[in-house]
């Protein structure tokens, strides 16, 4: 083996069974059976998605709990992070499916609101820069919760507050944005996603997303009706650029988040783009020679914006060898080739059956990072 030879293991998370940390720890374990003195360097990854904090915080940024308001109004423990005057929020800690009890779904009252708190919690902390990373959400709600807890009021006709989640923005009567935090105007806020959906219509929110978060076709239809109303009633509030965000791509973005986001100053950009600038991705990539990234499922929506394509095209621009690590597989060798990855390793390679994948996908992953060190570091 090259004595130099160098590892950068940056993976994302495999749903449902291991956090990006423990993948990184399973694929060292691994390689170290084979290559004990190898010099391996972790830098788990998330694309602005569930997991974002804790992949900041293994990068070096400090863990910072409170509680928030849940999509159901009860309070939740969420956790941002910090390092210096730069934050990193993610949306799911507060808002996210993970935020609701087993089998429950709150398609047209799941508000946002604690993920305006948890913003607030991170100016309140001093950050210059916060970047927002939206995703696993269980809200559809355009961000309207979000923005209420930054100080904005949604009025029905009557003048009264509208019930909380996407389905109350049918009674919008008047918005109004003067109360916002004065402190927003000085950060800069970035929204990092890996979608880039209009907030209405065929390709936004409610129509993509709305059904993996419980809502029936008739509720899609009630969200993407109560959406269109909410940017039109904002547009008398903020003019034309109310209408011109919710086009904009990534509005949709975690049940319409993105453009609560968008209408508070914010800068789009591929969530995996802002986490690897972050998580300080660029010095570690040149110091290594192989580069190990992964996700739970490599498919069809991994090459649109998910962490392992924007590793891969981030190392073959560099001229490093990427190798992937799946649960599992479903994308053909000249698509990986495509992607810059050169060889993809799925857990059902190991083990065909794909409930002892999800079970045992730790003890699974170690074999599957041996035969890694046997393939390249020998």
């Amino acid at each position: 083996m090259n004595e130099t030879r160098r590892v950068l293991i940056a993976a994302d998370k495999f749903k449902g069974s291991l956090t990006a940390v423990q993948v990184a720890e399973r694929v060292t374990a691994g390689l170290r059976r084979v290559v004990p003195d190898l010099h391996i360097e972790a830098l788990p990854v998330a694309d602005g998605g569930d997991g974002t904090v804790e992949a900041a915080v293994a990068a070096g940024f400090a863990r910072r709990e409170i509680r928030v308001a849940g999509p159901l109004g009860r309070d939740v423990t969420a956790a941002f992070a910090l390092r210096g005057d730069t934050a990193v929020v993610e949306m799911a800690e507060a808002s996210g499916l993970q935020c609701l009890p087993a089998g429950v779904f709150a398609p047209l009252t799941g508000s946002t609101y604690g993920s305006g708190e948890l913003l607030r919690a991170a100016l309140d902390a001093g950050a210059r820069t916060i970047v927002f990373g939206v995703g696993g959400s269980a809200t559809t709600d355009g961000g309207a919760g979000m923005l209420s807890a930054l100080g904005a009021r949604f009025l029905n006709a009557q003048g009264d507050p509208v019930p909380p989640g996407g389905g109350g923005l049918a009674e919008l009567a008047r918005a109004d944005l003067s109360g916002l935090d004065p402190r927003l105007s000085s950060v800069e806020l970035v929204l990092a996603s890996d979608v880039d959906n209009p907030l209405t219509g065929p390709k936004g929110a409610p129509a993509v997303y709305g059904p993996q978060k419980g809502a029936s076709p008739e509720d899609v239809q009630a969200l993407d009706a109560a959406l269109a109303h909410y940017a039109k009633v904002l547009e008398a509030e903020v003019g034309p650029r109310a209408a011109e965000y919710a086009a904009s791509p990534g509005a949709g973005a975690a049940g319409g988040i993105g453009y609560g986001a968008l209408l508070l100053g914010a800068r789009f950009r591929p969530g995996i783009e802002v986490m690897l600038d972050v998580l300080g991705f660029a010095p570690a990539l040149e110091r290594a020679s192989l580069v190990i990234t992964g996700e739970g499922s490599l498919d069809e929506q991994t090459l649109h914006g998910k962490a392992p394509a924007g590793v891969a095209a981030a190392a073959r621009a560099a001229g490093k060898e990427v190798v992937a690590v799946c649960g599992r597989l479903t994308l053909a060798p000249q698509e990986l080739e495509r992607a810059g990855i050169g060889r993809a390793y799925p857990l059902t390679s190991a083990e065909p059956d794909v409930a002892r994948c999800i079970a045992d996908a730790g003890p699974i992953l170690e074999r599957i990072a041996v035969r890694i060190a046997e393939d390249f570091l020998r």
